[in-house]
């Protein structure tokens, strides 16, 4: 993107609007895969803070591969991998995740919404990481299967196998033919 490359010229020439406006080009994107991956809103927007102070941080030495916004993707994946590996992660009670809103006006399709949204969360969240990941990242980061095996350093075939098997074990729990 033309955008981000003048953006990021400008960031390391010491532009700290450039720094603001790619957050806010990025920020919901990232935000829900955080949300998605770690199933904690409070934490995922401490994720979402360090990618963006690391990345700040290291601007000057940054050399893209592959686009900023898939960058930012990596970057975000990675930290929550690295709160999984650190043990720091735990599961949060209900009454501690973020509430949901939708566009509907009866509060009656809201709680609704709101309950079937927390069932998919808490269904996702069972899921293997990986599993969950690449779900994550093609349907809510809106990346193609070719993309997340270049950013993950995998196979395209497993990219395809982990979607694969995650969307089957997704529809399991959801019958409830499976706790875990």
């Amino acid at each position: 993107m033309p955008e981000d490359k003048r953006l990021i010229w400008e960031l390391k020439h010491g532009d700290k609007e450039a720094l603001r406006q790619i957050y806010m080009k990025y920020k919901d994107t990232l935000l829900t895969i955080a949300t998605s991956l770690l199933h904690d809103a409070y934490t995922a927007e401490d994720v979402l803070h360090d990618v963006f102070v690391s990345f700040a941080a290291g601007v000057g030495r940054l050399e893209l591969r592959v686009s900023l916004r898939n960058y930012l993707i990596s970057s975000v994946v990675n930290r929550v991998r690295d709160r999984f590996r650190k043990k720091k992660h735990h599961m949060v009670e209900l009454d501690k995740v973020a509430p949901v809103s939708s566009d509907s006006d009866s509060p009656e399709q809201s709680a609704i919404f709101a309950e079937e949204l927390q069932l998919l969360a808490d269904a996702l969240f069972q899921l293997p990481l990986e599993q969950r990941e690449t779900i994550i990242l093609h349907l809510n980061g809106g990346m193609k299967f070719k993309e997340i095996a270049e950013v993950q350093r995998i196979k395209l075939s497993t990219v395809q196998g982990r979607y694969r098997y995650g969307l089957e074990k997704l529809r399991t729990i959801l019958r409830g033919e499976s706790k875990k």
